[in-house]
Protein backbone atom coordinates (compact mmCIF):
# COMPACT_ATOMS: atom_id res chain seq x y z
CA UNK A 1 0.00 0.00 0.00
CA UNK A 2 0.92 3.37 -0.60
CA UNK A 3 0.28 6.48 1.82
CA UNK A 4 0.71 10.19 2.00
CA UNK A 5 0.51 11.50 5.43
CA UNK A 6 0.55 15.05 5.97
CA UNK A 7 0.44 16.61 9.39
CA UNK A 8 -2.16 18.73 9.79
CA UNK A 9 -4.05 21.33 12.43
CA UNK A 10 -7.31 20.18 11.07
CA UNK A 11 -8.65 18.52 7.69
CA UNK A 12 -11.96 17.64 6.21
CA UNK A 13 -13.41 16.41 2.91
CA UNK A 14 -16.88 16.91 0.79
CA UNK A 15 -18.81 14.79 -1.23
CA UNK A 16 -21.28 17.08 -3.48
CA UNK A 17 -21.06 20.02 -1.18
CA UNK A 18 -21.47 18.07 2.29
CA UNK A 19 -19.11 17.18 4.60
CA UNK A 20 -18.26 13.45 5.27
CA UNK A 21 -15.48 13.37 7.14
CA UNK A 22 -13.14 16.25 9.83
CA UNK A 23 -9.77 15.89 11.42
CA UNK A 24 -8.59 18.40 14.33
CA UNK A 25 -4.76 17.97 14.98
CA UNK A 26 -3.64 14.94 13.88
CA UNK A 27 -2.91 13.38 10.07
CA UNK A 28 -4.42 13.30 6.77
CA UNK A 29 -3.73 10.18 5.19
CA UNK A 30 -3.94 9.74 1.31
CA UNK A 31 -4.11 6.14 0.71
CA UNK A 32 -3.84 3.55 -2.23
CA UNK A 33 -4.18 -0.17 -2.49
CA UNK A 34 -2.24 -1.65 -5.06
CA UNK A 35 -2.48 -4.63 -7.22
CA UNK A 36 -1.43 -7.51 -5.13
CA UNK A 37 -1.96 -5.99 -1.46
CA UNK A 38 -3.66 -7.69 1.00
CA UNK A 39 -4.50 -7.10 4.95
CA UNK A 40 -0.95 -7.56 6.12
CA UNK A 41 -0.07 -4.26 3.91
CA UNK A 42 -2.72 -2.83 5.55
CA UNK A 43 -1.97 -3.26 9.42
CA UNK A 44 1.98 -2.85 8.77
CA UNK A 45 1.16 0.48 7.28
CA UNK A 46 -1.55 1.56 10.01
CA UNK A 47 1.19 0.00 12.81
CA UNK A 48 4.15 2.82 11.24
CA UNK A 49 1.33 5.64 10.93
CA UNK A 50 0.17 5.23 14.71
CA UNK A 51 4.23 4.83 15.88
CA UNK A 52 5.46 7.46 13.43
CA UNK A 53 6.71 10.35 15.90
CA UNK A 54 6.77 13.47 13.86
CA UNK A 55 4.86 15.76 16.14
CA UNK A 56 6.79 18.31 18.11
CA UNK A 57 7.48 17.84 22.10
CA UNK A 58 8.15 20.36 24.80
CA UNK A 59 11.42 21.37 23.32
CA UNK A 60 9.93 21.49 20.07
CA UNK A 61 11.35 18.31 18.39
CA UNK A 62 9.87 15.54 15.92
CA UNK A 63 9.22 12.91 18.69
CA UNK A 64 5.74 12.64 19.75
CA UNK A 65 3.25 10.17 17.34
CA UNK A 66 -0.32 10.78 16.79
CA UNK A 67 -1.35 8.42 19.74
CA UNK A 68 1.11 10.25 22.21
CA UNK A 69 -0.94 13.36 21.18
CA UNK A 70 -4.83 12.49 21.61
CA UNK A 71 -5.01 12.89 17.48
CA UNK A 72 -6.99 12.17 14.63
CA UNK A 73 -6.48 11.10 11.13
CA UNK A 74 -8.89 11.60 8.32
CA UNK A 75 -8.08 8.43 5.89
CA UNK A 76 -8.60 9.36 2.02
CA UNK A 77 -8.79 6.99 -0.87
CA UNK A 78 -6.46 8.39 -3.64
CA UNK A 79 -5.86 5.71 -6.42
CA UNK A 80 -4.12 8.24 -8.26
CA UNK A 81 -0.79 7.50 -5.95
CA UNK A 82 -0.33 3.99 -8.55
CA UNK A 83 0.80 6.88 -11.15
CA UNK A 84 2.78 5.18 -13.58
CA UNK A 85 4.94 8.30 -15.62
CA UNK A 86 6.31 6.46 -18.31
CA UNK A 87 4.83 8.49 -20.46
CA UNK A 88 2.58 12.14 -20.75
CA UNK A 89 -0.58 10.61 -19.54
CA UNK A 90 -0.30 8.48 -16.61
CA UNK A 91 -1.59 5.01 -15.90
CA UNK A 92 -3.31 3.45 -13.03
CA UNK A 93 -3.05 -0.31 -13.93
CA UNK A 94 -0.76 -1.19 -10.34
CA UNK A 95 -3.44 -0.22 -8.32
CA UNK A 96 -6.05 -2.70 -7.19
CA UNK A 97 -9.26 -3.29 -8.65
CA UNK A 98 -11.61 -1.04 -6.68
CA UNK A 99 -13.69 -3.31 -4.82
CA UNK A 100 -10.51 -4.59 -3.42
CA UNK A 101 -8.90 -1.33 -3.03
CA UNK A 102 -12.05 -0.24 -1.12
CA UNK A 103 -11.81 -3.10 1.06
CA UNK A 104 -8.27 -2.86 2.06
CA UNK A 105 -8.87 1.01 2.62
CA UNK A 106 -11.48 -0.21 4.88
CA UNK A 107 -9.40 -2.67 6.74
CA UNK A 108 -6.70 0.01 6.74
CA UNK A 109 -8.94 2.37 8.42
CA UNK A 110 -9.84 0.22 10.75
CA UNK A 111 -6.80 -1.49 11.33
CA UNK A 112 -5.43 2.53 12.45
CA UNK A 113 -8.47 2.66 14.64
CA UNK A 114 -7.61 -0.83 16.58
CA UNK A 115 -4.12 0.55 16.70
CA UNK A 116 -6.11 3.79 19.20
CA UNK A 117 -6.40 6.34 16.83
CA UNK A 118 -9.79 8.01 15.99
CA UNK A 119 -10.20 7.72 12.22
CA UNK A 120 -12.55 9.35 9.80
CA UNK A 121 -13.25 8.82 5.81
CA UNK A 122 -13.80 9.94 2.78
CA UNK A 123 -16.38 8.19 0.51
CA UNK A 124 -14.25 5.65 -1.53
CA UNK A 125 -15.25 5.60 -5.24
CA UNK A 126 -16.37 9.59 -5.39
CA UNK A 127 -15.42 12.81 -6.28
CA UNK A 128 -14.26 14.51 -2.96
CA UNK A 129 -13.21 18.00 -2.23
CA UNK A 130 -10.24 18.12 0.22
CA UNK A 131 -9.34 20.70 2.47
CA UNK A 132 -6.90 21.22 5.02
CA UNK A 133 -4.21 23.41 7.39
CA UNK A 134 -0.89 21.88 6.94
CA UNK A 135 1.02 22.24 10.11
CA UNK A 136 4.44 22.26 9.55
CA UNK A 137 4.41 21.61 6.76
CA UNK A 138 5.11 18.15 7.55
CA UNK A 139 4.31 15.61 4.37
CA UNK A 140 5.87 11.89 4.51
CA UNK A 141 5.22 9.41 2.02
CA UNK A 142 5.07 5.93 2.53
CA UNK A 143 4.91 2.48 0.48
CA UNK A 144 4.82 -0.82 3.12
CA UNK A 145 7.28 -2.49 0.16
CA UNK A 146 9.99 -0.04 1.45
CA UNK A 147 8.90 -0.48 4.87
Amino acid sequence: MRAVLQRVAEARVQVDGQIVGTTGRGFLILVCAMGGDSEVQAEKLAAKVAKLRVFKDEQGKMNLSIRDIGGSALVVSQFTLAADLRGNRPGFSTAAPPAEGERLYLHFSQALEREGVPVATGRFGTDMAVSLVNDGPVTIWMDTDQL
